[in-house]
């Protein structure tokens, strides 16, 4: 009964933007009956076969995005996922251009990629942005816009393509980033430290590295 009061909260919330625009939806359900109150996602976000989506608590999803469930996809407590994105748990522009006419209707096409994607706990995704199918993304990480994910991106780290059109690569550490905050607010570090663990803290708070806070 849930999953259908969620549909038609969303198709409700969806009717009322075509007169009011894009509106993001507070609250979520996942096909296994895990709730998940704080979660918001766009009127305007494409979920493909969501049975297949597991969604973390405090997940945010944005206006125009494509979000594919197809072979399984979880998204992480916490991670934004901006505008104009596309996660992918399956790919077959190959299999099309391969096969041509025949991939119509085949029930394994040649070269078809399905594969499991995950997005990290805390991670933000920039707008234009596309994770490829089995991208496994750590928690903690920085996708800068306009880039081509692909691979496992380690925890913490900071990506984008140096050009555009070319794959993301690490550039940076977002614990770098978040130390001159944690070291202005310490009533915070006991939060930071409930996700990212006490040695990416240390980490944070520029102390030994120690198992857990390397570099990426």
């Amino acid at each position: 009964m849930m999953p259908l009061l969620q549909h038609l909260k969303r198709l409700a919330a969806r009717w009322l933007a075509a007169f009011t625009g894009p509106r993001i939806v507070y609250g979520w359900r996942n096909a296994d009956g895990s709730d998940r109150p704080h979660t918001r996602v766009s009127t305007h976000t494409s979920l493909e076969e969501p049975q297949g989506l597991l969604l973390g608590d405090h997940v945010f999803i944005g206006h125009f995005n494509r979000i594919d469930g197809s072979n399984g996809l979880v998204i992480e407590d916490g991670c934004q996922v901006t505008n104009y994105v596309s996660v992918l748990s399956h790919s077959s522009h190959r299999s099309v251009r391969v096969m041509g006419q025949r991939y119509a209707g085949h029930t394994d096409p040649v070269g078809y990629v399905r594969r499991a994607t995950r997005l990290g706990a805390y991670s933000f995704i920039g707008p234009h942005t596309v994770i490829a199918p089995g991208a496994q993304i750590g928690k903690g990480v920085i996708v800068q816009a306009y880039s081509f994910v692909s691979g496992v991106v380690p925890d913490f780290a900071i990506v984008g393509s140096k050009v555009m059109g070319e794959a993301a690569v690490v550039l940076g550490d977002t614990r770098e980033m978040d130390r001159a905050l944690l070291q202005r607010h310490p009533e915070l570090q006991s939060v930071y430290a409930q996700w990212a663990g006490q040695d990416n803290l240390r980490r944070a708070l520029g102390g030994a590295r120690g198992e857990g806070g390397e570099r990426p």
